[in-house]
């Protein structure tokens, strides 16, 4: 029975690396590319209507924000400043970050964290015009842990002919699992899989 598991296990390895390595499937951590919002999308920035207050606010948490995307704020007799917190509450305009008002300001979001974002047109940001976006990390497409050489006899005190479905094999230990592999195999490889351990069973 030993000399089965251990076969098994040789057949998983190869299978898992053809599939994962040489099947075409891309496993390295990319970074995706960044993303510029219009800031209110078709509203742009101005003065929310009175019954309308929350328009930045309800935009802001329909999107996603990540270090490197950019908010473009399109305007008309208007400006955008970026703020601290503080200012950003208290609708205070006199220390400003970064003042814009050109009419079409484009903003990067260079950080993960809080950014925010008020009028500088009198009582507008007391009216709703205001913004506070959340940054996460950025866009990561994330990658399955690597597969490596199958154990060595004594290596850690695994068993090379321990089963890569049990929780106490080297799977467990080293991060890989066939239901992480699984997870990233094509129907056709999965099956193709199943049908290869079914014959050693």
């Amino acid at each position: 029975m030993a000399s089965a598991w251990g076969l098994r296990d040789r057949v998983f390895a190869v299978f898992a690396a053809l599939v994962l390595v040489g099947g075409g499937v891309a496993m390295e951590a990319k970074v995706e590319a960044a993303r510029e919002f219009r800031v209110g999308g078709g509203e742009g920035w101005h003065e929310p209507a009175e019954l309308n207050s929350s328009l930045y606010s309800d935009w802001a948490t329909r999107n996603r924000f990540h270090v490197g995307d950019s908010l473009n704020f399109e305007y008309k007799n208007d400006s955008v400043l970026v703020v601290d917190k503080w200012s950003y509450y208290h609708c205070n305009t006199s220390n400003p970050v970064a003042a814009f008002n050109n009419g079409n300001s484009t903003f990067t979001l260079d950080k993960p964290g809080f950014f925010y974002f008020i009028s500088g047109a009198t009582n507008h940001c007391k009216n709703g015009q205001r913004l506070i976006v959340d940054v996460m990390s950025p866009h990561r497409i994330s990658t399955p842990p690597s597969i490596a050489n199958p154990p060595q006899a004594g290596a850690g005190g695994l068993s090379p002919y321990a089963s890569p479905l049990s929780s106490a094999s080297s799977g467990a230990a080293t991060g890989t699992s066939s239901v992480a592999v699984a997870a990233f195999m094509s129907p056709l490889a999965m099956a193709s899989f199943a049908a290869m351990m079914r014959f050693y069973y």
